[in-house]
């Protein structure tokens, strides 16, 4: 399947027009044979894209002291105190501005009943709820790990979009990072990826190119 995956984000690529932007790569996945209603069937996992994502990833803490020095001089996006948090629990606007500019959110975990209270509701719906994480913890390869990330998700529809590079990356290199989010097939699908009705891949805002 290497071969066919390869001519799909060859494709993808070509019939995007160009934009002012660059855009995300995205694998669009079908699954069939599988009853969504079981939630034992629905996936929520995040994969660890060997070649990255290829684009800035939006990294927040929620966190005071050393954590939050860390996170700072790693190069976090944002660092929300707990004073903050709870200003952030009565401004509903900025709290929605903030969910929709970062891709994830890490949270000292005795914040976590906090973050529950007041960014709850905005992060919740988002699926975008902290990874709690002890106080005396490393934020530099904990962003690592997350600016190569990609979620991968089955919920109401037998249906994965995940994002596997961006336009500018290798060919290879997307194909790989494809590979990836597969062998989570392999893992979560009683079929593995033998389940798979249809794959695409496309670009942001292009037209998809399939695979099979």
């Amino acid at each position: 399947m290497k071969q066919e995956i390869l001519e799909a984000v060859k494709k993808a690529k070509e019939d995007s027009k160009p934009r002012n932007f660059t855009q995300s790569i995205d694998v669009v996945i079908t699954i069939k044979d599988l009853d969504v209603k079981k939630p034992e069937n629905r996936i929520d996992e995040e994969v660890f894209l060997p070649n990255g994502r290829g684009k800035d990833v939006k990294i927040a803490f929620i966190a005071e002291g050393e954590l939050a020095l860390q996170a700072k001089n790693a190069g976090a996006d944002l660092v929300i105190t707990k004073e903050e948090l709870q200003k952030l629990g009565k401004n509903r606007k900025e709290a929605k501005k903030i969910a929709n500019k970062h891709d994830f959110f890490v949270a000292q975990a005795d914040f976590m009943p906090l973050v529950g209270r007041f960014l709850g509701p905005v992060l919740g719906p988002r699926k975008k709820m902290p990874k709690p994480v002890p106080a005396t913890a490393k934020a530099e390869p904990i962003m690592g790990k997350l600016k190569s990330t990609a979620k991968v998700r089955i919920k109401d529809q037998p249906v994965i979009q995940a994002i596997v590079g961006s336009q500018d990356m290798d060919d290879e290199l997307i194909a790989e990072n494809i590979e990836a989010v597969l062998d989570i097939m392999d893992r979560k699908l009683e079929k593995g990826r033998s389940q798979i009705k249809a794959m695409y891949v496309k670009t942001t805002m292009g037209p998809v190119a399939r695979v099979v």
